[in-house]
């Protein structure tokens, strides 16, 4: 009797409805490094709980404000109106951080990553330990995701990001070593960043016509991580070798998702010289980049404007053209 009741209460709270409030009644940690480091995610089920109702899980990391609460928000409201509250798993890591000028509240034993140089956003080593970077956090939560015991009837995943959350999916994407390990079909969303990991010394020329070797005289730092792919020195893909990063960056299902009216140096635009060089305006850069992986590595990025949106996540990943690439049926 006891054991009925356990599975009960087990599958009613698999069953449940999605939690739908950026509070911490809808958050769980994931134990990294073996513990006791941590981070945390806001979700709408539990990471552990058996639920076989979940197809789809949609993973979609913050801006540079590390506002994860705000991006939950804007991925529940694109559930919504994708109709896949129910079946997906929402899931908005917060990649943390008390170091430099980054101030956030963290709690025990809540890893604080990087915040500038080769920071969260590329991959960089944590502030807390030098065991972990901000890619793991991700492959982690993927693993977590792919488990058979926890999500039988999972089918795809997609890892979104917009701004610096752009800027983490694009040297995610192309870096991650989970990718082909978690017999779950993983696809990548790059919205609107102010850089790309770019993989050779060109850059676009001034009409975007054709890419020409850089003058980095006056730019030092315009080809090195995480602008470009040379000196990696630290991190996550300190050890990978150009050419993987190259390869995978060309062979994985990768959607850049770019607002047409994002030209204009707002909300953190990068203005230093090593973004400059990959073009006037974010929405330039995503074309520019594009461009480069299909003309010079033989990608096939799948590249969607969004009309009449600016830097803005909310617009972005409510657009009907969003819908189906966030909540692939």
């Amino acid at each position: 009797m006891k054991l009925a009741t356990l599975l009960f209460l087990s599958v009613g709270t698999a069953l449940a409805g999605p939690c739908i409030t950026p509070t911490p009644a809808c958050t769980d940690w994931v134990t990294l490094g073996g513990g006791p480091w941590r981070s945390m995610v806001y979700t709408t089920y539990p990471l552990s709980t058996p639920n076989p109702q979940i197809s789809r899980a949609f993973v979609m990391i913050h801006g540079t404000n590390r506002d994860a609460d705000n991006y939950f928000r804007t991925s529940l409201a694109s559930a919504f109106l994708g109709g896949a509250l129910d079946d997906t798993i929402v899931i908005a890591p917060r990649i943390g951080s008390s170091a430099g000028s980054c101030h956030d509240a963290l709690a025990a034993n809540e890893v604080s990553w990087s915040c500038s140089g080769d920071s969260w956003r590329s991959g960089g080593t944590s502030a807390s330990t030098d065991k972990l970077t901000s890619f793991d956090f991700v492959d982690e939560i993927l693993r977590k995701l792919a488990r058979r015991d926890a999500f039988p009837n999972l089918k795809a995943i997609v890892v979104a990001g917009h701004s610096a959350g752009g800027q983490y999916v694009n040297r995610y994407s192309m870096a991650n070593q989970v990718h082909d390990t978690l017999g779950v079909p993983v696809t990548y969303i790059v919205s609107n960043p102010s850089s790309y990991a770019w993989p050779d010394a060109t850059r676009p020329n001034a009409d975007a016509s054709a890419f020409v070797e850089f003058d980095g005289s006056r730019c030092a730092n315009f080809n090195r991580w995480p602008y470009g792919i040379q000196n990696r020195t630290g991190g996550y893909t300190a050890k990978m070798s150009d050419d993987q990063l190259k390869k995978q960056l060309a062979a994985r299902p990768i959607t850049y998702l770019l607002s047409e009216l994002d030209t204009l140096p707002l909300a953190g635009f990068d203005s230093s010289c090593s973004a400059m060089a990959q073009g006037p305006s974010r929405f330039a850069r995503g074309q520019a980049f594009t461009k480069f992986v299909a003309q010079k590595l033989g990608a096939k990025p799948n590249t969607v404007v969004v009309p009449l949106c600016g830097h803005n996540a909310r617009c972005v990943f409510t657009s009907d053209i969003a819908l189906p690439l966030a909540f692939p049926k």
